[in-house]
């Protein structure tokens, strides 16, 4: 991330979401990557620490709250919904998965 995130002013369901929208962006530059398509590749690295700096927030919650770990993370998983900025590369419709997704759909 270009800019330092404030973990500690997010509410549990919106650092459970900042989490998930990250995860996802690592994987669509690990795609992109792959594919010799990523420009900067020192944004794998950024990105597995933030995801890092994350769940370090969230268990350091967990245990003010006397929960188990993960607990949080399982708590607000059903209420995600993928943001359309949630990786770079990915567009509205639907991120770079949606073309198969539609193609095997057509064949019913």
């Amino acid at each position: 991330m270009a800019q330092r995130m404030n973990l500690a002013e997010l509410t549990d369901e919106a650092l459970t979401h900042k989490l998930f929208d990250v995860e996802r962006a690592l994987v669509t530059a690990r795609f992109r990557h792959s594919l010799n398509t990523l420009d900067n590749t020192s944004t794998l690295g950024g990105m597995k620490k933030d995801i890092a700096r994350i769940k370090t927030e969230a268990r350091r919650r967990e245990i003010a709250q006397g929960l188990g770990k993960d607990a949080l993370i399982r708590s607000h998983r059903s209420s995600y919904q993928p943001s359309a900025d949630a990786g770079a590369e990915a567009d509205s419709s639907g991120g770079f998965l949606q073309g198969i997704v539609d193609k095997i759909g057509e064949d019913d």
